[in-house]
């Protein structure tokens, strides 16, 4: 029976009886959240069928039924003030008024204390306060530059201590940090999205990531499914995000989904910054109609707008109009009317009211006095229009009580519990431990791989034909003098091809910087979790491609040691590209752009590959560059190999006449060798004949000033440099990926 029911019939069975029966008596008039009617769902379905795992569920959470309640959670600002330094434009009127400032003359304009002469004070916002309640829609409004997404920022927390002034409390109390980044989510206005995932796939990931591990995989799956209907994206759930290689989603899908990755764990504070520029006005009202929605499930909702539509502002319920960094209006979007009349400049009945109040502070500002008028008129109309804070203060809880009320009615699906006297130690910092962190990154990079395999493909592509071009043209070198060297230049540039070819991992975690910082800046994961499924990840490409390059060239080469000797060729050609990758990795960390990261990675691997012992040995190093000897790359790979193919003490590579090859000598006839190899045998008191061994493997490990280090000490010395280049990715971002304006 249950297998037959409609989905719309099953959620209106689930809301009555929900409503008849499991309406607990202390929220009686309180409308559930998204996370309590998960729980019902799954207990229905579970006593149906015996499985949480749903079929298709629309929850309304605009149900006629549901009833208004009260608002436990108020987030206010108070005099928020942020100035950055920015250079000035160097004139020669600037230079006369800067002297005249100095000498005592009256400056032109007004300056700030702590301007200099290349630098001046811009302030960004100038004294903003305000509030937004639970289940409301707060909007802030202005012209480009007017400190929209500034002041978004400053009530996110992205604005680093020191550099914002003012207070952000929520119930009244002050907002740590880590409480802040647990109960808050941050859409950016780029959406940033894995274009290979498809909806479902890219919210599923989410899930994994913020939801508990206490929470079974079918109601993470029913979470999922719950949010795809209240984004309104059933029709694209299937279909991948895409991008401009990749036929995807709309744009008003896309943003939706940014929207939804970030409300995964039912947050209680929304903020986003332009969340409808670039959409259609079609697009951009579903995006406000599916924040509504969010607000009124419990939730706080904080978003700047450009210029909002007349349906568009039917769903705001306040206001805040900004100016330079200053407040021109803040209050009801009924009372906009109102106050542009009292400022002497009344709306016009049929037009659009943001658009009108966006059009004439645009004309106050090109005007000599600026807003000034309307940022004064404003404090006074607040102060008569105002409510005594004492009649809006007492209907508030503590910021405790709000946040046990919220985790008892199923809101924070994040693993938060009601058991601790701190609001701080109510939330974890993070929803799963580290280990199910990187099962579940590891598993979405995978995913992106085998969706991509043409980047793996064009890498091993190049790696064979590398190695067939090597293969062929050192194809079965012979042990004389000239087999020797032809040697030592195979080496010398099959160890380089394995670093430039990890070059390749530059534009991959460049590609994911942001999406990694959009992730972790509100606790998704940890940065060390990143670190290790990244590392990962890339050892099966990385033994595939080693295992190729080896298998190409070991044997067509005619390489020494047999099987052993193939072995260890192959473990040191992984290490290689372990090392290399890593080296690169550790890059694309710290340099932000792809081509300067090219140049930077390019040049570092010639100078690598110069001081690795090949073009001039250890001992005619200067000692004023040996220490980048020992920090060279290529050079512990290089030395590995060469141990590897000339360690065999019965080896000989020279024999009798052969010691005139690669010499003036080597051109005269084989009978006159012979001669001299004779006087030679005199003089030395020795006998020398042509099938005399001079030259073992020894003496050109010897020549090559490769003493220092065994074949495995080399081997170990190059993973660890794979592991240290990975440790300091990690203090890279770590470091570089704070996400806070200075």
């Amino acid at each position: 029976m249950v297998e037959n029911m409609s989905p719309a019939r099953d959620t209106v069975a689930f809301f009555n009886d929900m409503e008849l029966h499991d309406r607990p008596r202390s929220f009686a008039g309180l409308s559930p959240t998204l996370g309590q009617l998960l729980k019902r769902v799954g207990d229905v379905r579970r006593e149906a069928n015996g499985d949480e795992t749903p079929v298709h569920q629309v929850l309304d959470m605009n149900g006629a039924s549901l009833e208004p309640r009260s608002l436990p959670f108020m987030l206010s600002f108070n005099n928020l003030t942020y100035s950055v330094k920015v250079r000035r434009k160097i004139s020669f009127s600037s230079l006369f008024h800067h002297r005249g400032s100095r000498l005592g003359g009256s400056p032109v304009d007004d300056t700030v204390v702590g301007d200099s002469l290349f630098t001046k004070t811009k302030t960004l916002l100038n004294n903003i306060s305000g509030e937004a309640r639970e289940g409301e829609i707060m909007a802030v409004l202005g012209a480009s530059g007017s400190g929209k997404s500034t002041l978004i920022d400053a009530l996110a927390n992205r604005i680093a201590k020191g550099s914002l002034k003012g207070t952000v409390t929520l119930n009244g109390e002050v907002l740590e940090s880590r409480l802040l980044k647990v109960i808050s989510a941050y859409v950016m206005q780029d959406d940033l999205l894995f274009p290979m995932l498809t909806v479902e796939e890219t919210l599923m990931f989410s899930a994994e990531f913020r939801l508990p591990r206490t929470l079974s995989k079918s109601k993470k799956k029913l979470r999922v499914q719950a949010l795809i209907d209240q984004l309104g994206l059933r029709n694209a759930a299937k279909t991948v995000i895409g991008d401009e290689g990749h036929r995807g989603v709309s744009g008003g899908e896309r943003r939706r989904v940014s929207i939804g990755i970030d409300i995964i764990h039912d947050p209680i504070i929304l903020f986003l910054d332009e969340p409808t520029s670039g959409l259609d006005s079609t697009s951009a009202f579903m995006v406000v109609k599916v924040l509504q929605r969010i607000a009124q499930s419990g939730s706080i909702v904080v978003m700047s707008v450009h210029q909002p539509s007349y349906r568009i502002l039917g769903l705001l319920d306040r206001l805040l109009f900004l100016s330079r960094g200053q407040t021109v209006y803040s209050g009801s979007p009924a009372n906009l009317p109102l106050y542009f009349s009292e400022f002497g400049h009344p709306i016009p009945e049929n037009e659009n009211r943001t658009e009108f109040a966006l059009d004439r502070i645009r004309e106050l500002e090109g005007s000599p006095g600026g807003t000034k008028s309307l940022v004064e008129f404003h404090k006074s109309w607040q102060s008569m229009k105002n409510i005594p804070k004492s009649e809006s203060d007492h209907q508030n809880m503590s910021l405790k009580e709000a946040i046990s009320a919220s985790i008892s009615r199923g809101k924070l699906v994040s693993g938060a519990t009601n058991n601790d006297a701190s609001p701080n130690s109510m939330v974890p910092t993070f929803a799963n431990p580290f280990w199910i962190e990187m099962a579940v990154l590891s598993k979405r990079s995978f995913l992106n791989s085998r969706r991509m395999p043409e980047l793996f493909g064009i890498r091993l592509g190049a790696v064979l034909v590398t190695g067939f071009i090597l293969a062929t043209m050192f194809w079965q070198l012979d042990n004389s003098p000239k087999g020797v060297q032809e040697r030592l230049g195979f080496f010398a540039f099959a160890m380089s091809t394995t670093f430039y070819t990890c070059a390749d991992a530059l534009p991959v975690f460049l590609q994911e910087r942001y999406i990694f910082m959009r992730e972790t800046a509100y606790n998704a994961y940890r940065r060390s979790s990143y670190v290790l499924s990244h590392s990962l990840v890339a050892l099966p490409a990385l033994i595939f491609l080693s295992l190729a390059f080896a298998a190409t060239t070991f044997w067509a080469v005619g390489l020494d040691g047999g099987i052993s000797g193939f072995l260890f060729y192959f473990l040191i050609i992984l290490a290689a590209f372990w090392a290399g990758s890593s080296f690169v990795t550790f890059l694309s960390g710290v340099v932000p752009h792809v081509m300067l990261g090219y140049t930077i990675v390019v040049a570092i691997l010639a100078y690598f590959l110069l001081f690795s012992g090949f073009f001039i040995t250890r001992d005619r190093i200067p000692g004023y560059w040996i220490w980048f000897h020992y920090l060279s790359l290529v050079k512990y790979p290089y030395e590995a190999v060469l141990q590897n193919e000339f360690e065999n003490p019965t080896k000989c590579f020279v024999r009798g006449v052969q010691i005139f090859d690669n010499t003036p000598l080597g051109m005269v006839p084989g009978a006159m060798k012979l001669k001299l190899l004779e006087n030679l045998s005199k003089t030395l008191g020795m006998r020398i004949t042509r099938s005399t061994c001079l030259t073992t493997g020894a003496d050109i490990l010897e020549q090559q000033g490769v003493m220092d280090l065994s074949k495995w000490n080399c081997l170990v010395v190059t993973v660890a440099w794979g592991f240290l280049f990975r440790i300091l990715f990690y203090f890279s971002l770590l470091i570089g990926s704070k996400n806070k304006r200075r």
